[in-house]
């Protein structure tokens, strides 16, 4: 094994390789050609798919992008390199010069001097039309083709930069990132709704199993996240989940991610709730400052056509009985249409690591949920049962004792008051863009009777 010298070493010398005698095109994406604030005229090389295509008599015109941005870069070339092969969706390599443009809608444009069809595309049969914009519904039977489209690649950067900015806000706050498992043996929710694994293309034998325990996709992270916040003050962990709910709707997917986060030496929801604010306002603002031109995409298209739902005026609630989304719609309705936390549970509604407020007759939890508008619940959290006896007394009222003896071990070994929270990223994405269809905003989708690819 290389020593920690020795591999700084290789590394400095697999970065100082020589440079070939004859300098190349220098490759640039669209989203740097773009922002090239003065053209050089450099030779450059641009690659990527053709959004347009428009010949005139002696100049032909293409609009070439690869994803890296909304805008399109334009492609100013001779008639004489038009191809029967440059069509709308095909791929190719621009080789040319990056000059001033002299349209007032972009900074530059590429002269080109070669183009390379490197894969064709028959506009005849491509499910995506040139200049039709698609409703989402439509798009959705197309999981292999729809990240094509403009919407769509906007969500999908949003995605991704909402991604990087949940990461550094919880570098930033000095939490450690935890994986947490995929396969488990812990339902965490105490729902049921649970996928179980087995071992394919082997004869069942129903006294045996792979890990001799019955192992399912986990729907939650947070057991596994209080065992590492025995060792570290805070943790979290950004994933897939999975959850066999058996529902059609447009807040649900049997496949969704989640972040999660446990902190200890916290005995108050007043802390819990001040970093969910802050986790929801960093990542926003990030995403708001780094792609706007992709957010106003979202708003101009889908969130116009958002219907919103009203609700009498009368009692919606009462005590004891879980809330249900047309409750927390109300709730956030009745406050402003602004995000509003929810606290202090009846105990019977949640599972059984919460932490009792002993509160005589109401007989609550230390329980918080967040509700934003258009979505319902976006986060749910709580401070946890770290009283040994608290929590050995619920696990025997449910008969679980046996299968959770680690988890009451970690009350017997340093434990500390402690608390965390989730929150589901489509859900937060959702929230912030106003797509209507949780469907919308995952690359590929999962849900009853659809796993298309």
């Amino acid at each position: 094994m290389l020593g920690a010298r020795c591999l700084l070493r290789a590394v400095r010398f697999c970065s100082s390789a020589p440079c070939p005698r004859h300098k190349p095109s220098a490759k640039l994406s669209v989203r740097d050609a773009l922002r090239a604030q003065n053209a050089s005229e450099e030779r450059v090389k641009v690659q990527g798919w053709v959004r347009s295509v428009r010949s005139q008599k002696e100049v032909l015109f293409l609009h070439v992008n690869d994803g890296s941005s909304l805008e399109s870069l334009q492609v100013v070339a001779d008639s004489s390199l038009d191809s029967r092969k440059l069509t709308f969706g095909s791929s190719v390599e621009v080789q040319g010069q990056l000059v001033k443009s002299p349209s007032k809608r972009q900074n530059v444009e590429l002269k080109a001097e070669n183009i390379d069809v490197i894969g064709n595309c028959d506009a005849k049969t491509f499910p995506i039309r040139y200049k039709e914009r698609h409703p989402l519904e439509y798009l959705r039977q197309y999981p292999h083709l729809r990240c094509r489209t403009n919407i769509l690649g906007s969500i999908l950067r949003i995605r991704s930069e909402a991604t990087a900015a949940i990461h550094s806000f919880f570098k930033d706050s000095g939490f450690v990132h935890i994986h947490t498992p995929i396969i488990t043996s812990n339902d965490c929710e105490g729902a049921g709704e649970l996928f179980q694994l087995e071992a394919a293309g082997k004869i069942k034998v129903p006294e045996e199993n792979f890990f001799n325990v019955p192992a399912f996709l986990t729907v939650s992270g947070q057991l596994h996240l209080e065992v590492m916040s025995g060792a570290f003050t805070q943790v979290f962990t950004f994933g897939p989940t999975f959850r066999a709910e058996n529902s059609q709707s447009r807040r649900h997917l049997a496949e969704f991610y989640m972040i999660e986060a446990e902190i200890s030496f916290v005995d108050s929801l007043q802390d819990l709730m001040q970093v969910m604010e802050k986790l929801f306002k960093a990542t926003t603002m990030m995403v708001l400052s780094n792609c706007p031109e992709d957010v106003n995409l979202c708003y101009k298209f889908i969130a116009p056509g958002q219907k919103i739902r009203t609700y009498a005026e009368k009692q919606l609630f009462n005590w004891g009985i879980d809330l249900q989304t047309e409750h927390e719609k109300y709730l956030v309705k009745h406050c402003g249409n602004i995000p509003v936390f929810v606290i202090n549970y009846p105990l019977a509604l949640k599972p059984f690591y919460m932490r009792d407020n002993e509160d005589g007759p109401q007989h609550t939890v230390a329980a918080v949920d967040l509700l934003v508008p258009g979505i319902g619940e976006l986060f749910g959290g709580g401070l946890r049962e770290e009283r040994y006896h608290f929590l050995e007394e619920r696990l025997a009222r449910s008969r679980l004792t046996e299968v959770y003896q680690w988890y009451l071990d970690l009350r017997r070994f340093g434990s500390v008051p402690h608390g965390g929270f989730g929150m589901g990223f489509e859900r937060y994405l959702q929230c912030i863009l106003g797509v209507d269809n949780i469907k919308d905003v995952i690359p590929f989708p999962r849900f009853p009777h659809s796993c298309l690819l």
